[in-house]
């Protein structure tokens, strides 16, 4: 394979792994957490193919590496803010039920 036909076949994977990783971080924000998970085992399979083979870090590749890194960390922030929601959520549940619970002991 000529050195153009594999920087093309990386550059095509690399593709691949930004729009996983964008898709995941849409779908993160939107509260779709089992769907980015089921997605972060195609990005993580992707991602360990391309580290493996040494191609992100070549300087040719630099800038493509620089934002996927800017996309992760997206993808953990849009993650967090779920996470954080999600606990918020579950405290407001939670003081809800004691009420209920308290209101109920005292009929």
């Amino acid at each position: 394979m000529s050195n153009d036909e594999q920087t093309s076949k990386f550059s095509s994977k690399i593709d691949e792994l930004q729009s996983l990783l964008e898709r995941q971080i849409e779908l993160a924000r939107q509260g779709s957490i089992s769907e980015v998970e089921a997605l972060s085992e195609q990005a993580d399979s992707l991602a360990g193919k391309l580290v493996q083979s040494g191609i992100m870090e070549s300087v040719e590749f630099r800038n493509r590496r620089e934002r996927l890194q800017k996309l992760y960390e997206d993808l953990r922030l849009a993650v967090t803010v779920q996470k954080a929601d999600a606990f918020a959520e579950l405290r407001r549940v939670r003081k809800g039920r004691k009420a209920v619970e308290a209101y109920r002991n005292n009929i």
